[in-house]
């Protein structure tokens, strides 16, 4: 898309033109919408790009006939425009929101309920790097296992978005982290996060790492976004009575496991996803989190992370860098009215 010579709409969005490779992602233009009574409408700084997206593009994303099919699962920007039974937000109100689409776009709708104010002090950018794996990882950790302080926790991907959110959420609940990562820059950014180890899994058996980490007693919990050959692994570094939560299957959605393990262990197998959750659910998740966790952010205990930023007309080229698995933290799709500017006191920023 960085090659395109004729000049972008002033309003657009990337739509799909059927599913497969990075040319089926399409810019088109658009009529900015109105809202709906519960919805507001947000002048887009940044979507956040993630690998359900990628999933849809390829059409191997299972979704309810009744979802939308625009990509673009969070954004960050300011409202605009407010449906009439709307009171918590106003224009001029700088968010951050979770979709269930439609996010890549320069202007887009979202109930409001699952809207909730950039944490003061965060980068109005950088804050589209937050709903989606932050209410992922509360809803895996806090709401499905339900993690105790004291308790330690082995993570998956420590540098991808989802690990990153998750160190540092597992790590302000007061809980013992155990990160995986491919390499030493990576393993590095897992402690400056604040994890208490970091393994190498291309160099070391996480298992064993694990295991003489936890001094052979295994760890509570397993934040699991591989699947496929890691369960029978994880299983065996899991203490007993721990509980492995799937939130992802990178390597295979099926996986061979002895239930034997699994009966000795006493262990629990779960799993669960954001994006066919009901607004309510989705509501409380935002909630929780604006109560207990969006404080750390202005006092500087937990950041966004983000890995690389694109322009919006070039979301091939952030599909193409999220598929290729080098990056740390996220990666957003800007648009051309967005500025790096601080949220401040008042939770608001105008835009000119």
């Amino acid at each position: 898309m960085s090659d395109r010579v004729e000049p972008l709409p002033d309003v657009f969005a990337i739509k799909l033109a059927g599913t497969g490779g990075l040319d089926v992602l399409q810019i088109r233009e658009m009529e900015i919408p109105g809202p709906a009574s519960d919805e507001v409408i947000i002048k887009v700084a940044a979507a956040g790009v993630n690998r359900g997206d990628v999933k849809q593009r390829m059409g191997d994303y299972p979704m309810a006939k009744d979802f939308p099919w625009g990509l673009g699962l969070e954004v960050s920007g300011w409202v605009t425009d407010v449906g009439s039974s709307v009171t918590e937000f106003g224009p001029g109100d700088a968010v951050c929101a979770l979709l269930v689409g439609g996010g890549y776009a320069t202007h887009c709708s979202a109930p409001a309920a699952q809207c909730v104010p950039v944490p003061k002090g965060c980068n109005i950018i950088d804050a589209a790097a937050l709903p989606e794996v932050f209410c992922t990882v509360w809803m895996a950790l806090v709401e499905q296992v339900g993690i105790q302080p004291g308790q330690s926790l082995l993570i998956h991907g420590g540098t991808s978005g989802i690990g990153t959110a998750a160190i540092q959420i597992a790590k302000s609940l007061g809980m013992t982290v155990i990160a995986t990562a491919g390499t030493q820059e990576k393993l590095a950014v897992c402690l400056d996060l604040g994890a208490d180890r970091a393994i190498n899994y291309r160099t070391q058996d996480f298992v064993e790492k694990v295991l003489e980490y936890t001094g052979g007693q295994g760890v509570d919990v397993i934040l699991d976004m591989v699947g496929g050959s890691y369960l029978e692994r994880n299983l065996d570094c899991l203490a007993q009575r721990g509980t492995i939560c799937a939130i992802a299957s990178d390597e295979n959605p099926k996986s061979e496991f002895s239930t034997r393990k699994v009966m000795l262990k006493r262990a629990k197998i779960t799993g669960c996803t954001l994006r066919h959750r009901s607004v309510a659910e989705k509501c409380k998740i935002l909630a929780d989190l604006e109560s207990r966790i969006w404080p750390l952010f202005e006092m500087g205990h937990i950041r966004p992370v983000v890995g690389a930023r694109f322009a919006l007309e070039d979301a091939a080229a952030a599909h193409e860098a999220l598929e290729a698995g080098n990056t740390i933290g996220k990666i957003l799709l800007t648009t051309s009215s967005a500025e790096p500017t601080l949220v401040g006191r008042t939770g608001q920023h105008v835009k000119p």
